[in-house]
């Protein structure tokens, strides 16, 4: 990314007069297409003194803003990550947007990935342009790309065509607008493509006949008929642009200026009270009550808690009160770790308008436009700001779910002090991440997209929080159960003078069918045991069998009986049976009589067609069971959203959703072996199904030596 100017250097903050006057526009595509050189372009092409970076960029793992002024237009433009690991950062920008530039490289093909991409645009209603970039490389070519544009994405057409010297990309042409006619057949036939194209949108015969007849058509109408489709998100323009020379940049923002739609065309999501009514008569108005929605959560060492927040209705304004609302767990249907329901009251700190790294200051923020917020302590990501006296709810954006683990434990004491609120506010900021504490394991785990996240996850602990930390290899929870049926005895009896200790209990222990969890039964007879001692005789088989009785895992699927005792009507206590009982327990464990049991998980594994015979070989190479397959469409049922509209042609072939019962320690590592086998079009979900026995070469290792 481009260094940012100095304070005294950066643009003023844009004030639109109307909403009319505000484009949120977000970039999109994979990895390594050059949406962040795309971004230093537009903006060294908007701001005086913007010094654009290198041409080869760093990847980008987080969402950027920058807002600039253009020709009375204030433009939002967002940056989001490419790679996979980070899609909740492209989800949060396509919540932020109201349309998308999609970068395409000339240099790279079209594949499922980019796809999958595109399908993440098509799901929320997305108007697109697509960016072609690297037509300088060698054997790039803008007609080929356009045309495997639309195998993957489907109605997409050239709107403009590149004009080259020796192989460098020198200048940009409007194929409505400009002189076409030098540019070679392939730029005729996309020109009379696009016209066709366009007349079919409009849906106007007597255009269409007198086209066909050869004709003169009105090139302004035409023109006025594509920005009108693309506002729609029913057309896909393409056009060439070379962000290292910035050819093709005035074109497109043009392009975003005339023909992307204002935050009054895109559909607002959802709105609800914190109880659950739906909200009519929310409209795009900076009049109306307010209701915003925080985007993204970042800490700056000197400002503290930053907040990009999308205003959909009413205006924000500086130290006024606003309602937090907080009910990320309600839409997706559990607890969220780290984000917990809260309804909150606070006022509104200092308001800025983004520039990458740098904000400048502004007093109000009107409905449609973004703002970073200062000092929203209670506020997280997801969460929606609205009037104190009309609180509501927006709908948060599609989630993905985190499904890699890793297990994190502090360097040192002093990192081991910090690491706690380190990561409370790493959960807080990344919805993307899960933390869970396993006391059973005694590890803190954190659940993470993948290993990119990881690494970005370890190096923000370390660069902003000064916490340096370890992984290590996450561990499945096992449980332990008896086998076969068995009894025994337990005597806890101590005499050292005064008063001593006297409990004698007789246990038989039976196994019982998986889920049934645990009993206790008295069948003591005859008063051996005291009535007052069976409970503690309970207590004590209860709390052995939570800690484990051989291995440290806690027991499940057993009955245990009390048939027999002894007493003493001095030294007996409840703390002497609790202690026999115990004793009992741990007697009559064994190799022979308990087995340790492992988790399976239900998985659901989307792929595209020509993986699935490798992502069926590695699931049973995880001593999976394939239950079975279903063909479906692209994203369904795997974590990725899908959408029939303007979703991609898909003539590569199909998806299919593989019904799988894998091992929950198998699947440690499986979002990044399934990236691979899958050529990164594969992904899935996971859910508890039930334990099994573990398989005896396992459980081996892990049962103490004196037990075999």
């Amino acid at each position: 990314m481009a260094k940012t100017p100095g304070r005294s250097e950066l643009p003023p903050a844009p004030a639109p007069d109307s909403v009319s006057d505000i484009r949120n526009v977000v970039l999109v595509g994979p990895g390594g297409a050059g949406k962040s050189a795309l971004l230093d372009a537009l903006l060294a092409a908007l701001v005086p003194g913007h010094r654009a970076g290198a041409e080869v960029h760093v990847r980008t793992t987080t969402l950027v803003a920058a807002a600039v002024q253009s020709e009375g237009v204030t433009l939002n433009l967002l940056d989001t990550p490419g790679f996979p690991d980070f899609v909740g950062e492209l989800r949060a920008g396509l919540r932020a947007a109201d349309a998308a530039v999609f970068v395409v490289s000339a240099a790279d093909d079209v594949d499922r990935t980019v796809s999958l991409l595109w399908r993440e645009c098509a799901a929320v209603g997305m108007p697109r342009a697509v960016a072609v970039t690297h037509l300088d490389q060698p054997r790039s070519d803008f007609a080929e790309t356009v045309q495997r544009c639309r195998l993957a994405f489907g109605d997409v057409r050239a709107t403009h065509w590149p004009v080259t010297d020796q192989g460098r990309l020198t200048d940009v042409t409007g194929l409505l607008t400009g002189d076409a006619d030098g540019l070679g057949d392939d730029a005729a036939d996309a020109r009379s493509a696009l016209v066709e194209s366009v007349i079919e949108q409009a849906e106007d015969d007597e255009l269409l006949d007198r086209y066909l007849e050869g004709g003169a058509v009105d090139v302004e109408a035409l023109v006025a008929d594509v920005r009108r489709a693309v506002c729609l998100g029913t057309f896909f323009p393409v056009l060439p642009v070379s962000p290292p020379t910035g050819v093709g940049v005035e074109q497109l923002l043009g392009l975003v200026r005339r023909a992307f739609p204002d935050p009054t065309v895109h559909p607002l999501p959802d709105v609800t009270t914190p109880a659950g009514r739906a909200v009519g008569g929310v409209t795009c108005d900076p009049a109306q009550p307010l209701v915003a929605e925080v985007v993204r959560t970042t800490t700056d060492p000197y400002v503290g808690r930053l907040s990009l927040v999308r205003v959909f209705s009413g205006t924000l304004r500086v130290d006024e009160p606003v309602h937090v609302s907080g009910h990320l767990g309600d839409f997706v249907g559990h607890d969220v770790p780290g984000h917990p329901s809260h309804d909150d009251d606070e006022r509104v700190g200092p308001l800025g308008s983004p520039y990458l790294d740098a904000h400048r200051p502004r007093g109000t923020v009107t409905a449609g436009d973004l703002a970073l917020v200062s000092k929203l302590q209670r506020a997280e990501t997801s969460d929606t700001l609205s009037s104190p006296d009309r609180p509501v709810v927006v709908a948060p954006w599609l989630l993905p779910e985190p499904l890699l683990p890793v297990a994190v434990r502090a360097a040192t004491k002093s990192d081991d002090d910090r690491l706690a609120g380190a990561l409370a506010r790493i959960v807080a900021e990344d919805v993307t991440v899960r933390m869970e504490h396993d006391a059973e394991n005694d590890q803190i785990v954190l659940w993470t997209m993948g290993q990119a996240h990881v690494d970005d996850l370890l190096a923000r602990l370390s660069e902003r929080h000064s916490v340096t930390v370890t992984s290590e290899p996450y561990r499945t929870a096992l449980r332990e159960t008896f086998v076969r049926s068995c009894r025994s005895q337990g005597r806890h009896v101590k005499q050292s003078g005064g008063h001593g200790q006297y409990a004698v209990c007789t246990l038989e222990v039976e196994p019982l069918p998986r889920g049934a969890g645990v009993e206790f039964v008295d069948r003591v007879v005859g008063g051996s045991v005291p009535r007052q001692f069976v409970a503690s005789v309970e207590k004590g088989v209860r709390a052995q069998l939570d800690r484990g009785v051989l291995t440290g895992h806690p027991v499940v699927d057993v009955r245990v009986t009390l048939v027999d005792g002894k007493a003493h009507s001095v030294d007996s206590s409840d703390v002497a049976f609790q202690t026999a009982a115990a004793i009992a327990l741990k007697d009559a464990a064994d190799a022979s009589t308990v087995a340790l049991l492992e988790p399976v998980d239900r998985v659901c594994v989307t792929t595209a067609d020509e993986h699935l015979g490798a992502v069926m070989a590695d699931l049973r190479g995880r001593r999976g069971h394939v239950v079975g397959t279903e063909p479906v469409m692209a994203g369904s049922g795997g974590g990725s959203p899908a959408s029939a509209a303007g979703a991609g042609a898909d003539t590569d072939g199909g998806w299919t959703l593989v019904h799988a019962e894998v091992p929950a320690a198998e699947l440690s590592r499986y979002p990044i072996d399934l990236r691979s086998v899958s050529h990164g079009t594969g992904s899935f979900t996971r859910e508890p199904l039930r334990l099994e026995l573990l398989p005896p070469d396992r459980a081996r290792d892990l049962l103490p030596q004196q037990s075999r």
